[in-house]
């Protein structure tokens, strides 16, 4: 199970570095609010990965032999893993976003679920990658998808609370150089684990 929260970490990590709009709402608050705005900003975010979770779990897991969509599962997994990986990768070579003073949310609980609702990047993630990872840890047991959720918001989490507490002090913790860096690598990682998802999809179809 350590192994599934450490998967879960590592992926949300990836996603949790890509600049976006929830992002920018960090920035933004994070100078008035303090170091606590991150963390509150993912609490929003998180109430509405919480309903997509349960929406995965309780309609997309009652298929009746869910093994049966082993490969299928990995094979989608796999595509969508190696998409995102391009994108992030393609996103490296951009400028960290900045916030705009005049853009400044005043509720970051609300601030977090609006960003992610209305970015599809968002969607696109958990209907595809998401999705995929949340029902092959479910096919083990329940605590196992769970445990992959809390792995998830660990790195949500923890990368956001860096992030206000960076901005609220007046200092970045990455300069915009090796931030790209860091990306291009948690792109490689996506695109190499999608490699291995496509591989074993391939596998159990051969030995089926």
């Amino acid at each position: 199970m350590f192994q599934t929260f450490l998967l879960g970490l590592l992926i949300g990590l990836t996603g949790a570095l890509v600049p976006g709009p929830t992002l920018v709402a960090t920035i933004n608050s994070s100078a008035r609010g303090g170091w606590s705005t991150g963390p509150r900003v993912m609490a929003g975010h998180a109430v509405i990965e919480a309903a997509i979770f349960l929406l995965i779990i309780f309609g997309l897991s009652s298929v009746t032999a869910l093994q049966q969509y082993t490969a299928v599962i990995a094979a989608v997994g796999g595509v969508a893993l190696l998409a995102f990986g391009i994108l992030t990768i393609r996103a490296a070579g951009e400028s960290v976003p900045e916030g705009r003073a005049d853009q400044v949310f005043a509720n970051p609980y609300l601030a977090g679920a609006l960003t992610s609702v209305s970015n599809p990047y968002f969607w696109m993630w958990w209907f595809s990658v998401g999705s995929a990872l949340v029902l092959a840890a479910a096919q083990k047991a329940f605590p196992f998808a769970l445990a992959f959720l809390i792995g998830h918001w660990s790195a949500d989490f923890g990368w956001y609370t860096i992030v206000s507490t960076s901005v609220h002090q007046g200092r970045r913790i990455f300069d915009e150089r090796r931030y790209a860096w860091l990306l291009r690598g948690c792109g490689l990682f996506l695109m190499a684990f999608g490699a291995y998802y496509l591989a074993t999809a391939g596998a159990w179809v051969l030995d089926g």
